[in-house]
């Protein structure tokens, strides 16, 4: 039953026994609340059936020992249902988080940043409602169900039969529309989905869109998927309301059914009018619970699709490796490697050479040509298909990607910055680097000259991804915090791109004296930058067209010398 729960819920191990634990009391909760019924009866059989008469102070007793055991059950309920599931929806957040840290990169290249928010933020939300209450209802319910339709079958089978017979027969409707119930639920989720990037996407390229006067068209599309989601939603709620509907009035006819067979029984002299009694009080309100378990019923096929992402996510690979990693040197070197982003699509053909720690080793060639994409296999941020990339005679696809990473410091073209203060942002590189360590880093990078003149100095804060900042201004930033990491690899793609011709020579200069014994692998696609690098690797169109020293291919007059040639004019 625990791995059952597991499988079914994506829960964890202790999630799932939270779970079961959280069923058993609820349904004991559920019996413990007929208790009022039963004090019912047994007042109703004391004074109508001419019995012993007890007094006053035995009902009041009996009243406040059944208000005692209702109380301790539903105290024990609510911590073992809903305190557990908002601890086990705690750790499914910081699982989820965890997994997302050990995945390749490729994931976050094929998923939308707003799908995944949602299945951090808003599916968790949703599945926490959903197992605090309904999955524990849903199952109590029918146990408590199958407890109370066993005694009073053993009461009086006739008009237990004739109260129950109506509740197969409705839950086989729900259960027919499961599947159609199911397919809209996931044409809808999708659709809001859909709805999500889109805002996303306006809020993110609202400058585009206002530069190419692209409001009108993108109110356009945007209302398309609203209009789509809206009628999504009605379709959804229009099936399930006919469906559980009709299931409600097929209920409906039992407590008719017990009303006919019941006269009749008492006509016929085979039934007491008391035992008539109990069953038409029982009638007006089993079907209540009944009809929960089938609402519930629906909303499991509207979180399975929730439930689904979430076995998604868990199903995931993610990388692998020794947490401890030593080398007697830092070269890089390519063996024969192969990688495609997606199945069919390769990017990288058999692709082999060696960036040498104490050289700077120069990845250049069109657009497309695949030098992003080795510089990133070379710190593991995806796994190749096929050849071998090792970090000072070592396969990097056997060593962990947190422990590999230390040993890199990485400039990217795109920067990233946190909304927090310029210091913070340069000491992501080093996180105990003490102030002065920080300002030296930024000094290298040609960063104090726009600090000083920001409001409060280092502890500015520059708002979301660096906003207050010019993009040669984030760029520097992210040029110190490499600095500051002070490692012995660095990968730098189109580091110097947002930079002036002055302060590109700056901190090229700067860059200079960090590399020395230094592995050092550059993407450029200005020559001058490339200039005094010891090995210049062109790549076009996913393989090496050549490599070798710069003056060994200016003077071989190929693709380098040509780029060289086609630049200088």
């Amino acid at each position: 039953m625990l791995t059952y729960f597991q499988k079914r819920f994506a829960l964890s191990r202790e999630g799932a026994r939270s779970l079961i634990k959280g069923i058993f009391w609820t349904s004991l909760l559920d019996i413990a609340l007929m208790l009022p019924a039963v004090f019912t009866f047994f007042f109703l059989e004391d004074y109508l059936q001419g019995a012993t008469h007890h007094g006053a102070l035995h009902y009041a007793a009996l009243g406040a020992a059944f208000m005692a055991v209702l109380f301790s059950v539903a105290m024990v309920q609510y911590a073992n249902t809903y305190t557990a599931v908002y601890t086990e929806s705690a750790n499914r957040r910081i699982s989820l988080a965890e997994k997302l840290r050990r995945l390749p990169l490729a994931f976050f290249g094929e998923k939308n940043l707003s799908d995944l928010t949602a299945t951090l933020m808003e599916d968790n939300t949703m599945l926490e409602t959903f197992f605090s209450h309904s999955i524990p209802q849903l199952f109590a319910s029918i146990i408590s169900l199958l407890f109370i339709a066993a005694g009073l079958f053993f009461y009086d089978w006739r008009l237990a039969l004739a109260l129950f017979w109506v509740v197969p027969v409705a839950a086989l409707v729900v259960f027919l529309a499961k599947r159609s119930m199911g397919k809209e639920f996931k044409s809808n989720y999708h659709i809001k989905r859909e709805v999500a990037e889109q805002i996303q996407e306006g809020i993110e390229e609202i400058q585009e869109i206002k530069a190419y006067n692209g409001e009108g068209k993108y109110m356009q599309q945007l209302g398309r998927c609203l209009e789509a989601y809206e009628r999504s939603l009605i379709g959804g709620e229009l099936l399930t309301g006919v469906w559980l509907n009709f299931s409600y009035i097929i209920l409906k006819l039992g407590l008719a059914s017990v009303i006919l067979t019941g006269a009749y029984l008492v006509m016929a002299g085979t039934a007491s009018f008391f035992t008539y009694l109990i069953f038409l009080m029982i009638g007006a309100s089993i079907y209540n619970p009944v009809s929960e378990v089938f609402n519930n019923m629906a909303l499991l096929s509207f979180f399975d699709i929730r439930i689904g992402r979430m076995r998604e996510m868990e199903a995931m690979p993610i990388q692998h490796g020794k947490r401890q990693f030593t080398a007697d040197n830092f070269d890089i070197t390519f063996q024969h490697v192969d990688f495609a982003y997606q199945e069919g699509k390769q990017v990288l053909h058999d692709v082999s050479f060696t960036a040498r720690q104490g050289q700077v080793t120069a990845l250049v060639g069109p657009s497309g040509g695949g030098k992003s994409t080795s510089a990133k296999l070379a710190a593991r941020f995806w796994d190749i298909g096929k050849g071998r990339i090792l970090l000072g005679g070592q396969d990097i696809a056997g060593i962990d990607p947190e422990t590999l990473l230390r040993y890199y410091a990485i400039v990217f073209q795109d920067v990233m910055l946190f909304n927090a203060t310029v210091e913070d942002n340069i000491r992501v590189g080093k996180p105990g680097a003490t102030v002065e360590e920080i300002r030296r880093a930024a000094r290298l990078a040609q960063c104090e000259e726009f600090i000083e003149r920001l409001p409060e100095g280092y502890r500015t804060f520059i708002g979301e991804n660096g906003e207050r900042l010019s993009g040669g201004e984030r760029q520097r930033i992210s040029i110190a915090r490499a600095l500051l990491k002070d490692a012995p690899v660095i990968l730098l793609d189109e580091a110097t791109a947002s930079l002036d011709v002055e302060n590109e020579t700056k901190i090229q200069a700067a860059i200079s004296e960090l590399i020395k014994n230094k592995t050092v692998l550059i993407i450029a696609h200005r020559m001058r930058t490339v200039a005094n690098a010891h090995k210049i690797v062109v790549l076009k169109d996913g393989t090496v067209a050549e490599q070798g020293p710069p003056a060994e291919l200016m003077a071989a007059g190929g693709e380098f010398a040509r780029m060289v040639a086609k630049q200088g004019g």
